[in-house]
């Protein structure tokens, strides 16, 4: 079992029923899943581009992504329905919690003049939204092999019914929230 696996199990959940008053720990939130999004716009004109983002977020993930098609065609972009133009992975168990403690622990920290992250980038629903500006933070990628900064969203989705809720859970997962 991952080590953050381990935290939320033991620390975390039996903190937050507490907290919550809950009647059963089933009823504590947990993450459910994380979705790693990267739009890459210049695949209309290059499409070795995608292959390169493809690469770096197997790399990052562990996890073969799936490539996003265009829904509909934009004339001012030079862009036509059903183009390539992204790739994205759903991350669970084990490589979910791998990842976000990669996240959390070591990618956010090498971030240049980092506060912490926004707290009101929640949905409503309990669902917690970070934009990444560059894919260099995480340790797996060579700086010396990039040859084009790309920024990428992450998504958790969590559980949680409200918003606190899942403020909560991912503090005490370690999530560096502004003061």
């Amino acid at each position: 079992m991952n080590r953050l696996q381990e935290k939320y199990m033991n620390t975390v959940r039996p903190s937050l029923v507490e907290k919550f008053n809950y009647t059963s720990v089933m009823q504590a939130p947990q993450v459910n899943k994380i979705v790693v999004n990267m739009g890459v716009g210049d695949a209309i004109a290059n499409s070795k581009v995608l292959d390169d983002a493809v690469n770096e977020m197997t790399q990052l993930t562990g996890q073969k992504p799936i490539i996003t098609k265009a829904k509909r065609s934009i004339a001012t972009f030079k862009l036509r329905e059903g183009m390539s133009i992204g790739c994205k992975v759903t991350l669970r168990g084990e490589r979910m919690y791998d990842f976000l403690d990669k996240l959390v622990s070591i990618a956010l920290p090498r971030v240049r003049d980092f506060q912490g992250v926004s707290k009101k980038s929640f949905d409503g629903r309990g669902n917690f939204t970070l934009g990444v500006k560059e894919q260099i933070i995480f340790p797996e990628i060579n700086y010396d092999k990039v040859n084009k900064v790309r920024g990428m969203d992450i998504v958790i989705v969590t559980t949680a019914n409200t918003d606190l809720e899942a403020l909560e859970l991912l503090t005490q997962l370690g999530m560096p929230y502004k003061k």
